[in-house]
């Protein structure tokens, strides 16, 4: 069903990064979500996880990851832990892994996840747009919740070079953006309409 799901919903929308789709078909989503929605793991929507947060569809994980562009043992910062999926995907693509969560009960499930199937992520509660400016600078972050706008403190979190993933924008609509630091600001570019929920 994984292999099924990355040809129908993500290679076949344009999904290219070989770790990307790899890493897709390996991290077991179906264990990622509650029980009583494991009949819709693998389609390509977002499911509700709890606590108003949800899991993001699989093409969205995808993309994501692959317009961070970072390498193997790269430093990655994600903000939202929400269920560990996006974690675990960005760890098995070989990224050195910080997750924040604002949710005590969300992260010590997600932390507890991670840990059994091997992925060494490694977690915090707390405010995601404060990020973890004790590991910094990060070559990538993702952020899996939408801020109005980007907090100062992730931008300056990052390594010159490295790229910033962040579903923009309010309830009147949010748009995918890449933040790319350079050395003498940062360069943005667009991809498309997204639905997240509010970074809070």
């Amino acid at each position: 069903m994984l292999q099924w799901m990355v040809d129908s919903t993500i290679r076949s929308r344009g999904i290219r990064d070989p770790r990307v789709l790899r890493a897709m078909e390996s991290v077991p989503r179906q264990l990622f979500v509650r029980p009583e929605d494991a009949s819709e793991a693998f389609s390509d929507r977002a499911l509700p996880l709890g606590l108003g947060q949800t899991i993001s569809q699989p093409y969205v994980v995808a993309l994501m990851t692959e317009l961070a562009q970072f390498s193997p043992g790269d430093r990655v910062l994600e903000i939202g832990t929400g269920s560990g999926y996006q974690a675990a995907v960005l760890a098995e693509c070989g990224a050195e892994v910080f997750s924040v969560e604002r949710l005590a009960d969300l992260a010590e499930k997600a932390r507890v996840r991670l840990e059994e199937l091997g992925y060494p992520v490694q977690i915090r509660i707390g405010d995601g747009a404060q990020g973890w400016p004790e590991h910094a600078p990060y070559r990538a972050i993702l952020v899996t919740a939408a801020p109005q706008h980007v907090p100062h403190g992730l931008l300056e979190q990052l390594d010159v070079g490295g790229r910033l993933v962040v579903p923009e924008g309010g309830r009147e609509g949010q748009v995918l953006r890449v933040y790319r630091r350079t050395t003498e600001g940062f360069e943005v570019s667009e991809h498309g309409a997204v639905i997240f929920v509010p970074l809070r």
